[in-house]
């Protein structure tokens, strides 16, 4: 090859295949078989080719960029962006299927309505070919936004009543009845909660789930403090709880932090965990795992959950339906040492 570097017929002679099949490949157009295209990526490794993104992007009408978009309306957004282990599982999640497409993420935060007009203008000038957004707070209006600028997106969480849009999401209430149940069939009869901020996406469900399950069994009554999602909130809500309600045998915290927390407080007091309170979260993060105890938890496959954001956005970009598409996951009970 000399000087220049690899071409698309130095591809195509390494595939065994033509140099349009190596283009349409290279440039992501649908209906090559999964055999030919595993050929090529191949070919293309050994070569080293590497596409000239400007010609690449003439033919596709694509920038080869994803926008992955963290959007909220409270205060506090960047603290716990960055704190909770929540965030980097969805990139984890979300890189693999990029990067199999030779797409590249682009993070951006949208945390004002200035913020919100930005990203839509961004992106209605082709700055992205698309949204992964995960909402913070229910009442967001930035999905609605973007749906109704006609841009591909698909959401983490379910979108508000009356938005059409693309989603991923856990069935929210199920992870809650197995917290309910679980505790109540190791023998807790006074349990409380730790919910989510009331502004939160999951609050309503995890919590409402969570009461109705117990109220089957008899308990009428289930004590409750918010968090905001921090290890520091759960202390203070267990500190709370402890003091208006020193009966509690059970803690079922919203998120993984919170129940870490939760944890630190009571063995700060001398409070056995599981053998006077048992601890539960939520998620399955590196928290439930890092907590002394370790944390009894329903697991939320985040990963997967975002790999499938993504692979929704790509039928929208590939041109898929028009109808939103969306993907309902099933929690799963972790039990560990905190019940």
């Amino acid at each position: 090859m000399g000087n220049r570097g690899p071409t698309l017929e130095d591809v195509a002679r390494e595939a065994g295949v033509s140099r349009a099949t190596v283009s349409r490949v290279v440039n992501g157009v649908r209906n090559v078989a999964p055999d030919i295209q595993r050929a090529v990526r191949d070919a293309v490794a050994r070569t080293g080719y590497t596409p000239n993104q400007a010609a690449r992007s003439l033919v596709t009408r694509r920038t080869g960029t994803v926008a992955l978009v963290l959007s909220a309306t409270g205060r506090a957004f960047t603290a716990r962006v960055f704190s909770d282990p929540f965030f980097g599982r969805i990139v984890d999640g979300v890189l693999p299927v990029l990067r199999e497409r030779a797409i590249q993420p682009v993070l951006l935060v949208a945390e004002s309505e200035q913020a919100r007009t930005q990203l839509v203008e961004y992106l209605r000038q082709g700055g992205a070919d698309g949204a992964l957004v995960v909402p913070l707070d229910a009442a967001d209006p930035l999905p609605a936004m973007l749906v109704a600028a006609g841009l591909p997106t698909v959401l983490f969480g379910r979108p508000r009543d009356g938005d059409r849009c693309a989603f991923v999401d856990l069935d929210n209430p199920a992870g809650a009845r197995l917290a309910a149940e679980h505790l109540w069939a190791t023998g807790r009869r006074r349990p409380a909660t730790i919910a989510a901020p009331a502004t939160a996406p999951t609050a309503d469900e995890r919590l409402d789930a969570f009461r109705e399950a117990l109220a089957a069994h008899g308990v009428t009554s289930v004590p409750v403090v918010r968090g905001r999602f921090t290890a520091d909130s759960g202390r203070r809500a267990m500190a709370r709880l402890l003091k208006d309600h020193p009966g509690i045998d059970a803690v079922f915290a919203a998120n993984d932090l919170m129940a870490q927390g939760a944890c630190q407080y009571l063995r700060e007091q001398g409070i056995a965990v599981p053998g006077a309170v048992a601890v539960m979260g939520f998620d399955d993060s590196m928290a439930a795992r890092k907590a002394q105890p370790q944390l009894t938890t329903v697991r939320q496959p985040v990963e997967r959950m975002a790999a499938a954001m993504a692979e929704l956005l790509f039928e929208q970009l590939d041109g898929g339906g028009s109808d939103p598409a969306s993907k309902v996951f099933e929690p799963l009970l972790v039990v560990r040492e905190s019940t």
